[in-house]
């Protein structure tokens, strides 16, 4: 009897349906890390939708970027753009004017998440008081 011999694809689309992140050695488990950062959360909230979250996903410029997002340095704007770009989850399009106009899309892998993320963001600004009343109790029982 003769055993079939798998190719290189099959083994990856194997393995691919076999992620599971709370195994630490899942390559998962890289990529939740990557996307569930604080910056990340609120660049994929902000693109196109505005600090409220109502309007849709549309190209941004980065200084459109960096006054919604208040607080995040320049440094770590472009750190979170780059990192969303290699990523794949967002495209850079530079336009040859003077100054060069720099502006970020979300792509369709980053539509995919941006639903998410804006609802995990909405989620915690309705909720803040409600935790921050649980941490206070729990911090006066300990």
């Amino acid at each position: 009897m003769r055993l079939a011999t798998k190719t290189a694809a099959q083994k990856r689309a194997e393995a691919k349906t076999q992620y599971n992140a709370f195994l630490a050695a899942c390559p998962s488990q890289q990529l939740l890390a990557r996307v569930s950062g604080k910056w990340v959360t609120l660049v994929m909230s902000a693109l196109g939708s505005g600090p409220d979250c109502t309007g849709e996903p549309r190209p941004m410029r980065y200084s459109e970027l960096a006054r919604v997002l208040a607080g995040i340095s320049p440094k770590m704007l472009s750190q979170t753009l780059r990192s969303l770009e290699r990523d794949g989850l967002i495209d850079r399009t530079a336009t040859a004017t003077v100054p060069v106009t720099v502006s970020y899309e979300l792509t369709g892998l980053g539509l995919s998440l941006h639903h998410t993320m804006r609802q995990i963001k909405l989620w915690s600004e309705a909720h803040r008081d409600e935790v921050a009343e649980n941490q206070a109790f729990f911090d006066s029982a300990h």
